[in-house]
């Protein structure tokens, strides 16, 4: 048998040198334009992929090295940020900015600049943590509708007891007149049960639905496959709305290995009415019009008036994601944790903190801020869940107590809370791909009585968790180690 080296050597001389020219020269280039706009860890992770392996870590880095946007897109939504500001100049609010402290102030004023949106009074949240029972409020919503029902979601999959009831309400709305438009992300939908069969019935339905960024090579719709539309809402007539954490899907995710062993997944909505109404509904309307090529409903929603007062919470809403210039949710969470005193309170099923997030959170542990984090035991994502373990070391050194949401349950919730000052929740995780790669939506909430609330909820979350040690998480075995850092560099390639 003819070893390799030997066939090799039976090559000619020009043909090796010219591999070897090549071999070096990929290395040579990329070394010049990977660090480019990108993090030093991240540039170096996928420099190393590329020194290593250099075939498949040039063909992967032109893959998914790109975490922009087309061109077309970002000029839209920079187009759309400006009419936003020039819609809400007029609901600056004096009053409001009075309400909050001075270090709040601060971040309200960042959240203006980079995502456009005002701080508004006025506003009542209802948290829901029942998965059945969120439904079981939209589909109500639904069926209330008389003149629009506007629905986003990264997943969508029908079944009959959770979600096809929800579904019914909407064909029922389209029979009596009301506009229905619908989104849900091309990718995160597409790899559900019954696909076919959804697009199907709402096609049949005359619901006006939109796949957010497709991919299909036949049509040059193309973009790095992982960049997603991540946001979660429905809002109905412009009057009440719903956001959160929570996927249009049944609480195990149409999962045949979810089921077996049990595994269900936990959320937060809120029933939001008031300003914020109007606010989510802009959001709605923005990405439809990325999508659907329709720039009057963004013209209507933004015209059409301000949603009227219902409570007393004053909030702001702060969308993020690739269309973006800057990391709008990253650049708040570091803001209002940096200026933690007391208290700070973390919910995030996926934490994959950057430098700059997991040094805010270990300082305020170290200048004697008490921090807790809860998330899940046992994460549905292999790599996600051993990269994330990989920052259990430095957390607790730094004194952060973790709390484990017990197994098998997905704690999906995503949140925190500063001091009792001010609130923070929506779809977007704690990890470099909700900063990077995912469109989210946030709100930010000020007050006591909102901060309240929300711990109330992480305080049920602490009773169904046991706290992770540092002796324990010490003496867990080398192999556990060894995979948990071999998976945070791949957390690092974006």
């Amino acid at each position: 048998m003819v070893s390799l080296l030997e066939r090799l050597g039976e090559l000619p001389f020009w043909l090796i040198a010219l591999a070897w020219v090549i071999d070096v020269g990929i290395r040579v280039v990329m070394l010049g334009i990977v660090p480019g706009n990108r993090r030093p860890t991240t540039a170096m992770a996928w420099l190393l992929a590329i020194f290593f392996i250099p075939a498949v870590g040039l063909a992967l880095f032109l893959l998914f090295g790109n975490f922009r946007l087309s061109e077309r897109r970002v000029r839209r939504q920079l187009e759309i940020n400006k009419q936003v500001l020039d819609y809400t100049q007029h609901l600056e609010s004096d009053d409001a900015l009075d309400m909050v402290p001075p270090a709040i102030a601060s971040a309200v004023a960042l959240n203006r600049r980079l995502g456009a949106f005002p701080l508004d009074a006025g506003n009542k949240f209802e948290f829901v943590t029942d998965y059945r029972e969120s439904l079981e409020q939209m589909t109500a919503a639904v069926d209330a509708a008389e003149q629009y029902v506007h629905v986003q979601f990264y997943i969508i999959g029908d079944d009959p007891e959770y979600v096809g009831p929800f579904l019914a309400a909407l064909e029922r709305a389209v029979g009596r007149g009301v506009k229905v438009r619908l989104l849900f992300d091309h990718l995160g939908t597409l790899r559900v049960k019954g696909y076919g069969d959804l697009l199907e019935r709402m096609t049949a339905a005359g619901i006006e639905w939109r796949a957010m960024l497709p991919i299909s090579p036949r049509t040059r719709q193309w973009r790095r496959p992982d960049l997603r539309n991540h946001r979660k809402m429905v809002v109905v007539d412009g009057d009440v709305a719903f956001t959160g954490s929570q996927n249009l899907i049944e609480p195990g995710y149409k999962r045949g290995s979810a089921h077996k062993i049990g595994r269900e997944w936990v959320d937060l909505m809120a029933r939001v009415t008031g300003p914020m109404v109007t606010g989510l509904d802009v959001v709605f309307a923005t990405d439809w019009s990325q999508e659907a090529g329709d720039d009057d409903l963004l013209d209507d929603v933004v015209s059409g008036g301000v949603a009227p007062d219902a409570g007393s919470v004053t909030a702001q809403i702060v969308p993020s994601g690739p269309g973006f210039e800057s990391e709008n949710n990253l650049r708040l969470f570091n803001t209002l944790i940096y200026g933690a005193l007391e208290k700070l309170t973390i919910t995030s099923p996926y934490f994959i903190p950057d430098d700059s997030l997991l040094y805010a959170i270990t300082t305020a542990a170290q200048r004697g801020v008490h921090v807790e984090l809860f998330v899940s035991e046992k994460t549905d994502q292999f790599l996600v869940h051993h990269a994330q373990q990989s920052y259990y070391g430095q957390l607790l050194v730094a004194g952060v107590r973790i709390f484990r949401y017990q197994a098998p349950i997905v704690l999906h919730t995503k949140c925190f809370t500063v001091d009792d000052d001010v609130a923070v929740f929506g779809s977007s995780n704690m990890d470099m791909r909700s900063f990077s790669l995912n469109r989210e939506v946030s709100l930010m909430l000020v007050g006591e009585d909102a901060v309240q609330e929300l711990d109330r909820v992480q305080a049920e979350y602490r009773e169904n968790s046991t706290e992770l040690t540092l002796i324990e998480w010490m003496h867990r075995p080398r192999l556990a180690k060894w995979v948990d850092n071999a998976c945070r560099l791949t957390a690092t390639l974006q």
